[in-house]
Order: structure tokens, then sequence, then C-alpha cells
């Protein structure tokens, strides 16, 4: 199944005299560009400082590197493993700023409120995501990634028809939140963008794995495509976009076409 890729935005600059008492030998280190903890003729103080560096999450190699089970790369996610704690901020700023985004929108979600609602300082926010198109690509990213995980999961159940249609209840409600997301990318890069477009592939390989197992049992009907189910679900979104009032509707509408997809008794 097809993985997301995309320009990765670019590291911050290794910061430098974090504690007391480095040799200037280990402030070049922790501002090198590398600073592999490897590097050849490395002291104990650059080892220091490459630990420090680790820790924020500042190496520049970090830039366009795969997170372990991703779908893709992830915007100042390092080349190596973060430290645990380091890795725990990661997450905790990701899934904040998903939620701000889904309940304020992408523009009017400022950045000091999603360090605030991940319990953590906007230094912190920064040393992970230097920008804020950074962290809106590692949001839409990490949301693309766990729909297609969504669908990998489903591929294994007994029930080819129940997959396809829990899957599209998952996608119905990222549709609902990554409108915002979208909105500002686009802004950014335009719609033929390579990360919007690798993601596209992403949830159009998910729909068509998850569609041709249910048309094989028999539970579809053979003439469904994924990519009409696709604008299907983004129909139900616009439409639950103007009738706010009704919570119900989207669960609805989707019930609709879930019928519609279900095989066409032969006309007499």
């Amino acid at each position: 199944m097809s993985r997301v890729t995309g320009p990765s935005a670019p590291a911050r600059p290794g910061r430098t005299g974090r504690r007391g008492g480095w040799s200037g030998q280990a402030d070049a280190a922790a501002a090198d560009a590398g600073t592999a903890s490897g590097q050849a003729g490395a002291a104990a103080a650059s080892r220091q400082a490459d630990a420090a560096a680790a820790d924020a999450g500042t190496a520049s190699g970090q830039a366009g590197a795969v997170r372990p089970g991703a779908a893709g790369p992830a915007p100042c996610d390092p080349g190596r493993p973060l430290r645990a704690d380091a890795r725990r901020n990661y997450e905790r700023l990701l899934a904040a700023a998903g939620a701000a985004f889904a309940e304020h929108g992408a523009d009017d979600t400022s950045l000091e409120e999603i360090a605030r609602r991940a319990g953590l300082g906007i230094g912190t926010l920064y040393r992970h995501f230097p920008t804020r198109q950074a962290l809106l690509e590692a949001v839409y990213r990490d949301q693309v990634e766990a729909v297609r995980a969504r669908a990998e999961e489903l591929l294994a159940s007994e029930e080819p028809g129940q997959a396809l249609a829990d899957w599209l209840r998952v996608l119905v409600a990222f549709s609902s939140t990554k409108r915002s997301l979208t909105s500002a990318l686009l802004a950014s890069f335009g719609k033929d963008s390579e990360l919007l477009s690798s993601c596209s592939a992403v949830i159009c390989g998910a729909a068509e794995s998850l569609l041709a197992r249910a048309q094989k049992a028999g539970t579809v009907r053979p003439d469904a495509d994924a990519r009409d189910l696709i604008r299907l679900v983004h129909a139900v979104n616009i439409a639950a976009q103007h009738t706010t009032a009704d919570p119900g509707q989207s669960d609805r509408l989707l019930g609709l076409i879930l019928d519609g997809l279900r095989p066409q008794e032969p006309k007499a």
C-alpha cells in the first residue's frame, strides 16, 4: 500500500551552551548539522552535547525521517529515535494540535494555545516544529497515517462488508477534522503539491483495497468505485457543515450510501 511522502520542514539549528561547563568542542558538536553519536574522534563533552540535542529534537538530520510504523516522513521527526521524554512531547503536541484545529480551525488556533493544551512550553513546540507550516504538515500526515493504519487492521477482519462500512465512518470523521488543515496547506502548497497528492494516494489505496475485498465476498455491488465512495464521503461532510444543529445527519447520510452499495437484485 502506498506510503505518504512529502516535503519536510527545515530543522532548527542546534542550541549551544545549554549546560554550564561545556567546552567549545561540545558547543560546536551541538550546533553541527550532523551531531552523530558515533562521530569519529568525538570527546566525552561532544557526546554530552549530542544527547542534549537529541533530547530537544533539534538535530538537522531529523528532516524527512520516517517514524517506525508511520506512512511516511514527518516534518522535524528526527533521523534517529528520540529519547522517551522527547518522543512523548512530540506526540502530545501532535494530539493537542489536532484537537485544537478540529475545534477552532487551523487559522484561528495560536501555537501558544497548542503548547498550553499539551502542557508544554512554547520553546518545546518550536524545537519540534520550527514553523507553523511544519506543524500543519505533521498533523495532516499523522491523521492520514491513522486512517491508513485502521484500513490495514480492517483488512484482517472476517466481515469484508462491515470492514468497508467501519472504515468509511473513519473517513467521515477524518474529513470533518481535516477541512481547515487542507485549506491552510492549499494556501501554502497548492492542490497539486506532492504532500497532498501523496496523502490522497494513500487514502485512495486504502479505499480500493477494502472495496475490492468486499466485492470479492459479494457484499458490495461490483460496479462500485473507490473514488466515487471518497467523493460521496466528501459530499456528506459538505452537507454536515451547513446543518450543524443536526449531529446525526452524517451517520444517516452514510447509511444511505451503504444501502446503495449492496448488490442489486436482477431486474425482471
